[in-house]
């Protein structure tokens, strides 16, 4: 069903952060987003990406939160924010239209203008986001990604192995859909455990509300789409838009046993694309929110303050 009008509604405490609230807004995109919000001060916005909703942040919100009224919603297609029908073009799980959702949120908390931290797919969507609302974005933390395009241009076998999924959940539906959906626990635990690098960091109640969103064969079709856009119109409004630079200052971190840190000079790639870029390894896999938020906190406030 498509909402016409704005508007929020309470859900309830979080089971996973403490001290934050659980709400759906209806937004001027069509989307009924679910998203957790705590704190008080200046507004910042962190978003997860695959195959994660917004409690992967659940080990720094509350830390941030004495600072910064902080905002975790669950992208299109994850979590339990709506999964709508897709098209032949994939435009409706592009990033441009997922930072729609971002920014339409975002002004209907009366935030104009927020930083942003953004993780994975939620990075690539803060990447649109600060491209197309530069007079609300203030600051940007990307975690554990190159840009989209250069990563596809410098494509090696090494990448291919270890992020195979780039690959396969682009394939026509319902190739992909039908593998996942066979065994989703399985899928979801070789994905985390081949991502993470310090074992234990993701506790089995976490991976339980991550599997009880994957099993729903919605969110699996709608991260298949998610994939298909990045290989199909992202790409288009990527090459669209190559004169554009983030303007706002970008810090980026990455984990230095993962993927993206031994593969890329992760600086250098996002240089080509923001005006101020600064950043640093963390010694951990892909997820250093969930991996050492100690050390990811002391980085990311620094940058925020």
């Amino acid at each position: 069903m498509i909402k016409t009008e704005s508007s929020l509604a309470n859900i309830g405490p979080s089971g996973f952060i403490d001290g934050f609230n659980l709400m759906d807004a209806n937004l001027e995109t069509g989307i009924q987003m679910r998203f957790a919000i705590g704190g008080a001060g200046p507004a910042l916005l962190l978003v997860h990406g695959h195959p994660h909703t917004h409690i992967i942040w659940r080990k720094v919100a509350p830390l941030l939160a004495q600072k910064y009224t902080v905002v975790l919603p669950d992208l299109r297609g994850y979590g339990d924010t709506d999964k709508p029908e897709s098209t032949p073009d994939h435009r409706v799980y592009s990033k441009k239209e997922m930072a729609k959702d971002l920014i339409s949120l975002m002004r209907l908390l009366s935030m104009p203008t927020f930083a942003f931290i953004g993780h994975d797919r939620g990075a690539r969507v803060g990447h649109r986001l600060a491209l197309a609302y530069p007079e609300s974005v203030t600051k940007a933390v990307f975690v554990d990604i190159a840009p989209t395009a250069t990563m596809y241009a410098l494509t090696n076998k090494e990448f291919a192995t270890k992020y195979f999924w780039w690959f396969f959940l682009i394939q026509p539906e319902p190739f992909p859909e039908k593998l996942i959906g066979f065994d989703p626990d399985y899928f979801l635990h070789h994905h985390i455990n081949g991502q993470i690098k310090i074992k234990g960091c993701v506790e089995d109640k976490a991976f339980n509300e991550y599997l009880r969103c994957y099993k729903d064969p919605r969110t699996i079709h709608a991260i298949c789409e998610d994939y298909r856009a990045a290989a199909s119109i992202d790409l288009e409004d990527d090459k669209e838009d190559a004169d554009k630079k983030i303007q706002c200052p970008l810090y980026l971190l990455w984990g230095a046993r993962g993927t993206v840190g031994k593969l890329y000079d992760v600086i250098g790639t996002w240089k080509e694309k923001a005006v101020t870029v600064s950043g640093e390894a963390l010694d951990c896999g892909h997820s250093p929110e969930e991996e050492c938020p100690s050390v990811f906190l002391e980085k990311v406030l620094a940058f925020l303050a």
